[in-house]
């Protein structure tokens, strides 16, 4: 009887990986999940926050396409040891802060080591050439395949007829006529594929999972870095940048304004860390000031938060600034919106 060979599979959430993971369960492999948390992450953090589209379930889509395909799931802290593929990326970066061919390289390189670990053959990964114009390309697959270390144990089921043979198609572990040639950007095969195994309800194939391809974010973590003068970030710097309005009107001090109720309750939790500002006479965001201040800029800050409130068009607006466990009130008159300058938001 023929040893059942074990693959480890990248789980995103996504598509492509919910689809390669069920490719080799049909061809009878074992087939275990292995998801790397980033602290970038788009998912189990600032959609479970907000109050917007509560009527809408929350999930994580990782757990939910191990539960689909009926496997087990690892989920892996890696923030400390992913700090330097962010800063020092040998491939550099795409659009954005999106270290992408360096972070394929890096995961499949630490799913190696798991797979060595736990006794697994192969890895697979959901990677389909021309997918993504940084990482998945036909001259980068080899890149990542050689400098995770994976080598030919690296196999992408669904784009496999347009690579080379690995070691798990050459040994008869996979059938290499039941993989597929799925090439450029369309989605059309993946949905075709997705509706032949009576998968729905799935992720937007087109929706991203890591906040480092957002144009936004990127700006946020970049001002982060020149405000402290040093390219560094703690696990709370990274979550604060996924909440909030963030304004500098100053280089010394950034706010962070609450949006929603959501976002509200969870800048409670980093009250003692910062000075706040909340409107008093007027329902209002809690605000977050990031930097240092003295009773000028408080003021300043006065004024903007006094301008996300209910008082916006109030003659006055009372506001309560506590920093170290003392208060100072202020009663200022809010900014109007042509006086928040667009240079200020971050």
């Amino acid at each position: 009887m023929a040893t059942q060979r074990k693959a480890v599979a990248l789980i995103s959430g996504g598509l492509d990986s919910l689809l390669a993971a069920k490719v080799m369960l049909e061809q009878g492999v074992h087939v275990e999940g292995i998801n790397f948390y980033t602290g970038f992450c788009v998912e189990g953090h600032t959609h479970a926050i907000r109050k917007k589209d509560k009527a809408k379930p929350k999930r994580n889509n990782a757990l939910w396409s191990a539960e689909k395909l009926g496997i087990k799931l690892h989920i892996i802290d890696i923030i400390e040891e992913y700090k330097d593929v962010l800063l020092n990326p040998k491939h550099g970066y795409g659009a954005n802060m999106n270290p992408c061919l360096d972070c394929k390289i890096f995961m499949v390189g630490k799913a190696k080591e798991w797979a060595e670990e736990n006794g697994f053959d192969f890895i697979i990964t959901g990677e389909v050439i021309g997918q993504r114009p940084m990482s998945q390309r036909k001259e980068t697959m080899p890149v990542i395949s050689e400098e995770s270390g994976a080598d030919d144990l690296l196999l992408r089921p669904l784009c496999a007829q347009n690579l080379p043979e690995t070691l798990p198609e050459r040994e008869g572990w996979v059938n290499r006529d039941q993989l597929y040639d799925f090439s450029g950007r369309t989605r059309k095969p993946q949905m075709a594929l997705a509706e032949k195994f009576g998968f729905d309800d799935y992720a937007q194939p087109a929706g991203g999972c890591c906040f480092l391809t957002d144009k936004a974010y990127s700006v946020k973590l970049t001002d982060l870095w020149a405000s402290r003068g040093k390219r560094d970030y703690e696990i709370d710097d990274i979550m604060l940048l996924k909440v909030g309005r963030h304004i500098r009107p100053k280089p010394n001090f950034k706010l962070i304004v609450a949006r929603e109720e959501g976002e509200n309750n969870f800048l409670q939790g980093y009250k003692k860390q910062f000075i706040t500002l909340r409107t008093m006479s007027h329902k209002g965001p809690l605000t977050l000031l990031d930097g240092t201040a003295n009773d000028e800029d408080l003021k300043l800050a006065a004024q903007i938060v006094a301008r996300f409130s209910q008082g916006r068009d109030a003659e006055t607006v009372d506001v309560e600034v506590t920093e170290n466990g003392v208060n100072k009130n202020f009663t200022v008159t809010p900014l109007k919106a042509d006086q928040i300058q667009d240079a200020w938001r971050v």
